[in-house]
């Protein structure tokens, strides 16, 4: 007979002593398995596994980097002490930038990897299907990405909450730079899919309201990722506007602002881009980047603050790479999934949505909180213009806006929001 793998001392003594200590033996077995799992390391713990969906083969740009920021916080956490003494474990699912994969690569993650939470998202209407999906399975869901209002206001439900400045947020901040301005006519460009389409209606709110008399002379609504840069710029150009709000992003703003500069529409007029001052969008443009537009954006060269100091030098010290706003983006998400497990002390989903409700950390932009009444982060964002610094597109003269500053009233988002 062959003793068990580890139980050699239990044999050798049965065959000295005999059956007749077999209980005394017995005790002894369970005294030292007891003693051994007191003492095991929380790597030997099961991990509490969490959920990750994202766009990555259709936005690389933007989520290569995302990728690298989780990553990073998921290594900080475990060398932490995990979550209450468990290793965090994320499984990540690719979405192909498709609601219906979304759903159902979120329905996997659910019923058969057994994720107690989800998170990530990227394109607004992807995140609202990852959002419904949650209300449906009562499972937690910390959306990252998606900039929607819809996600925590018209569609907004007890178990979905966001982390980045919103739309709304972000056209606000950007509506302050447009007031100075006092331009009358403006020209529109933006994605035809439900971000461009919240940005859009957010401006058009903000400014009637503010600045009566002011005019939308013309709208351009490209698709997504198919834009005709051409035909786009020559609208523009046709309308003859004071100045442009554009909501165009990757791939599509960079073609625009070739095209504009080519039929010198953007001389003598102010430009306003939401995420314009992005690196993973500035950066390819080069020395074509568009000197002088007021953008939201990220830079990262010139943040001295202790937060980002020590995030910016983790980064770097892992990726031999410099962060773009996925990073930051990916890197904070992670941590609120973290923060909040751990408030939690259980991953009972009731638990983890009373935990994010109210929940406050740091992130490297500083502290933020998730607001109990909408489920929106604090998270605000870097407004300045587009300078050029060694052949390379930046971002000068910017300021932090707290995300708060640029949230509706409370009265206001309760009438927004289901109740």
């Amino acid at each position: 007979m062959v003793p068990a793998p580890g139980a050699w001392w239990r044999f050798a003594l049965q065959a000295e002593l005999g059956s007749a200590t077999e209980m005394r033996l017995g005790r002894l077995t369970l005294a030292f398995a007891t003693m051994a799992a007191l003492a095991a390391p929380a790597s030997a713990q099961a991990p509490v596994k969490v959920g990750e969906i994202n766009s990555y083969k259709v936005i690389p740009a933007f989520l290569e980097p995302y990728r690298k920021g989780w990553e990073l916080a998921v290594e900080e956490i475990n060398k932490g002490g995990g979550i209450n003494g468990r290793p965090l474990e994320v499984i990540s699912r690719d979405d192909n930038g498709a609601p219906g994969d979304a759903v159902r690569a979120a329905e996997e993650l659910v019923s058969r990897e057994g994720v107690v939470l989800l998170t990530g998202g990227f394109l607004s209407h992807v995140g609202l299907a990852i959002g419904d999906f949650a209300k449906q399975r009562k499972m937690p869901f910390i959306a990252s990405e998606p900039l929607t209002d819809k996600i925590v206001w018209e569609n907004g439900n007890a178990y979905t909450f966001r982390l980045r400045a919103s739309t709304y947020m972000q056209t606000s901040m950007l509506v302050e730079e447009a007031l100075k301005l006092n331009k009358k006519r403006w020209a529109i460009v933006y994605p035809n899919y439900e971000y461009g389409q919240s940005a859009i209606a957010s401006f058009k709110k903000l400014m009637t309201e503010r600045q009566p008399g002011v005019e939308f002379v013309v709208e351009q609504a490209p698709p997504l990722n198919r834009i005709d840069a051409g035909s786009v710029a020559q609208a523009v150009a046709d309308a003859k506007p004071d100045a442009i709000f554009n909501v165009t992003f990757g791939a599509d703003l960079q073609k625009f602002v070739r095209e504009g500069t080519t039929r010198g529409i953007f001389k003598d007029v102010t430009v306003l881009s939401v995420l314009g001052g992005e690196p993973e969008y500035l950066d390819p443009l080069r020395d074509e980047a568009p000197v002088g537009w007021i953008v939201t954006g990220y830079p990262w060269y010139a943040i001295d603050t202790p937060e980002h100091k020590a995030f910016l030098a983790a980064y770097q010290a892992k990726f031999n790479d410099y962060p773009r706003l996925g990073s930051v983006v990916g890197y904070a998400a992670m941590i609120s999934v973290g923060e909040a497990l751990r408030k939690a002390k259980s991953t009972d989903p009731e638990a983890i949505v009373a935990a994010m409700k109210g929940l406050q950390h740091s992130t490297p932009f500083g502290p933020i909180t998730y607001r109990p009444l909408d489920h929106q982060s604090t998270m605000g964002a870097y407004v300045g213009k587009i300078g050029l610094k060694d052949g390379k597109g930046v971002m000068v003269d910017w300021r932090y806006e707290p995300g708060e500053r640029h949230l509706p009233a409370d009265d206001v988002v309760k009438k927004l929001r289901p109740q």
